[in-house]
């Protein structure tokens, strides 16, 4: 489905009926989370993305494993290692369920989690509502369709151009880095084992490696922040990329490949650009290949597929 066709589906007043608090409901309690957890806003900003990257935004991420039929949950998935905060969507899923039951969707949840969580430092972004949420879930896909660390800049534009993002909005997701850390289980090869053409500067190398002294981490949690502001929502993962302190692999591509190192330039001293391709990029991503109108439910639990919905 074309993401123009979704982008009707959804819309920006979906819920004025059937849940107008649900907005303000999602905000009062990241709020609360926030002030409690500085480094939560980059834990629900990754679980959104890791969420719209299987199957699209369907809350398939939340889903638990089924024993009896050996199903395995996403989070099996080595690339979702580090992933959490799955019980506080349902938590917030629980208030919601107290003020509108069986309205909203769980995957609308997470992504209105993750816009709080750009909106607490970076740009405040209107996103479209009316996902639904998924019957299905497949570690084997998330194995499948989650980057690996060592994602080239072809593969980078390759992933998001099937999401209707130019290259200019590629580029500026990748500014979602600016938040939180990387643990050193996704590092150690890189600074062990690094690819021909690899740069990062030397300091900030001799740093990381007292981090992480070893390729394979001695326990999961050792990790170095993403950028000189891990807890705000700024431009500051540019210019630290700019400078050969970019944390992963793709970080020092796109500050060298011809099509992305100016982007990369313009992103690092204008803040305001970045902030406008960004969202529009979080739109994007938000919208495709999303669940709408009759497809899929909406989950009581976001941790449970109801099996009978008569």
């Amino acid at each position: 489905m074309q993401l123009e066709s979704i982008e009707v589906q959804l819309s920006y007043d979906h819920y004025k009926f059937t849940c107008p608090r649900v907005e303000t409901i999602v905000q009062r309690e990241m709020l609360s989370i926030f002030l409690t957890d500085p480094t939560a806003p980059a834990a629900f900003l990754r679980l959104f993305f890791h969420d719209c990257q299987v199957q699209g935004c369907d809350a398939s991420i939340l889903l638990d494993g089924n024993d009896s039929t050996n199903k395995l949950s996403e989070m099996v998935s080595s690339r979702n290692f580090g992933i959490r905060n799955r019980e506080t969507i349902g938590h917030i899923k629980s208030k919601l369920e107290f003020e509108c039951p069986g309205k909203v969707s769980c995957a609308d949840i997470i992504a209105l989690a993750a816009r709080e969580s750009v909106s607490l430092s970076g740009p405040r972004i209107q996103i479209p509502l009316g996902r639904r949420d998924s019957t299905t879930y497949s570690s084997q896909q998330a194995d499948a369709d989650l980057p690996p660390q060592g994602i080239t800049v072809d593969e980078l534009i390759h992933i998001f151009d099937s999401k209707g993002m130019n290259l200019e909005e590629s580029v500026a997701i990748l500014g979602a880095h600016t938040l939180g850390v990387g643990h050193c289980q996704n590092i150690g090869s890189r600074l062990y084992d690094p690819q021909p053409g690899d740069q990062m500067d030397q300091k900030f190398e001799a740093f990381l490696r007292k981090i992480c002294p070893g390729r394979i981490p001695l326990t999961n949690f050792c990790f170095a922040p993403n950028d000189g502001t891990p807890a705000i929502f700024d431009n500051q993962y540019y210019r630290d990329v700019l400078k050969g302190r970019g944390l992963f692999g793709i970080d020092s591509n796109i500050s060298r490949d011809p099509r992305t190192a100016p982007i990369v330039r313009q992103f690092a001293v204008d803040q305001n650009h970045f902030f406008g391709v960004f969202s529009s990029a979080f739109v994007k991503l938000s919208s495709t290949n999303v669940l709408t109108n009759g497809e899929g439910q909406v989950r009581r639990q976001c941790n449970r597929i109801i099996v009978d919905e008569r």
